[in-house]
């Protein structure tokens, strides 16, 4: 027997298209020609958090790249590549990280549990937790202190783009380009800009600049 559940979905895209084209006749006539985002959002994997919804655009109008706790590994090809062909190919002008509140994979890595594969990649928050701990163990609300490791997280994440090689290339060929840390809030869907915009090589620590930018 054939699991048909799914075919609801199906029906939600044939309806979105065709109100769509309703709207504009020749939106994916010109969808279909080029895209040309301005921004770069990396953010959680969260299906709560969904970035053209949370910012109220359009197809076409955001490039995206999601992970488990809106990670920026310095060894992850995956998000590097994905930040290359943004500033390199298509010229974002702002690099958007974006965590949440309530983070599962923020939570998961407070603790000792093991979850098996996924242990090497949550202990990437724990080196931010690790470098974080006097701040963070001075915070007596548990909750609290979780919230705010979610914001330390993007604020590290955000460094993490910022030291990358493509990022840094553009800063040395005089494009624009804005890295800006923001977090979400399940509770009223409202996002929270951190206050941590970086925009030229001389907003980061000397020993990660490169080449032209040293």
């Amino acid at each position: 027997m054939t699991d048909e559940s799914h075919f609801h979905l199906l029906e939600n895209n044939k309806q979105w298209a065709e109100a769509i084209r309703a709207e504009q006749p020749d939106f994916f006539e010109k969808l279909s020609a080029v895209q040309s985002p301005e921004y770069l959002w990396i953010g959680c994997a969260d299906s709560r958090v969904p970035a053209n919804q949370l910012l109220k655009l359009m197809p076409g109008e955001v490039f995206v790249h999601r992970n488990i706790a809106n990670m920026v590994p310095h060894a992850d090809i995956n998000a590097h590549s994905v930040i290359q062909y943004a500033v390199e190919v298509l010229k974002v002008k702002h690099v958007i990280v974006c965590g949440h509140y309530g983070c599962g994979g923020v939570k998961a890595a407070m603790g000792n549990e093991s979850f098996g594969l996924i242990d090497s990649w949550l202990r990437n928050i724990k080196d931010v937790h690790r470098a974080n701990e006097a701040e963070l163990m001075a915070i007596e609300d548990e909750d609290e202190r979780f919230s705010r490791l979610c914001e330390l997280n993007v604020l590290v994440q955000a460094d993490n783009v910022c030291h990358s090689p493509s990022v840094q290339r553009a800063w040395a060929a005089g494009q624009e380009l804005n890295i800006h840390s923001w977090i979400y809030s399940l509770a009223d869907g409202r996002i929270k800009d951190l206050d941590a915009t970086i925009s030229k090589p001389e907003q980061i620590p000397s020993i990660y600049r490169l080449g032209d930018n040293a």
